[in-house]
């Protein structure tokens, strides 16, 4: 029998993407965390990604996530988490990761509020059955203090996410695209499902006022999860 040829690395898009030095500015025992957590990521993704590409993509990362931070303490940290994203993202859209699991992409301007709870509530009825991811089109330094409180009072507790910019690798990972005010700013791609929920902005409102849109959100979340179940069964 003939041995089949090699199965083709698909094309790296993170390494073929333009880019300017990500340690441009870098203070070195900055740039010694980011190896470390390039390092560690590189195995994670052992066979997908090499370590260049790993080790541009955390640079770009905390960057990203460094325009908007007033406090850099656990940056390298959150900067960590939000490559891990991207990176997965981008193997999933090289096929390099294949998942049946509906992946759920959740938008609004700041990240700081309906987007953080949408993805929040839907992860806790989903247990695992969907991936959720949010963003933001500008985002905020943290999450709406406000918001996190009306979130604890349904049990769930924001204090560990925090406001993450748009991506491209993310909207094309999905496979529905929620807006929340922020239509515009949203690339559009083939074979995405795309829905705009007309809610209010919690910014500036008071956990009373959230309330309601907090109980808004959760019933739109489980509506569609239930139409995700049921296209699945």
């Amino acid at each position: 029998m003939a041995t089949p040829p090699p199965r083709r690395k698909p094309p790296d898009q993170l390494a073929d993407r333009p880019h300017r030095d990500s340690d441009e500015g870098h203070p070195s025992a900055l740039r010694v965390q980011l190896n470390h957590i390039a390092a560690d990521l590189t195995r994670r993704f052992e066979g997908t990604f090499e370590y260049e590409t790993v080790r541009r993509c955390v640079g770009e990362s905390y960057d990203q996530l460094a325009q908007h931070a007033r406090i850099y303490t656990h940056l390298p940290v959150l900067a960590a988490r939000f490559a891990r994203e991207r990176l997965h993202a981008t193997a999933k859209i090289q096929g390099a990761i294949v998942s049946t699991t509906p992946e759920v992409l959740f938008v609004c301007v700041h990240n700081a509020g309906r987007s953080q709870m949408a993805a929040a509530l839907l992860h806790h009825h989903a247990a695992g059955t969907v991936t959720v991811r949010s963003a933001g089109s500008a985002p905020a330094e943290t999450i709406n203090p406000a918001v996190v409180e009306a979130m604890l009072e349904v049990g769930l507790d924001l204090g560990q996410e925090f406001p993450k910019p748009l991506t491209d690798e993310s909207v094309q990972a999905a496979d529905v695209v929620i807006t929340m005010g922020c239509g515009d700013a949203c690339p559009v791609y083939p074979g995405k499902r795309y829905l705009n929920w007309d809610l209010d902005d919690p910014a500036g409102k008071t956990v009373e006022q959230i309330r309601p849109i907090r109980d808004e959100i959760d019933q739109r979340v489980r509506e569609l999860l239930a139409e995700l179940t049921a296209t699945r069964t």
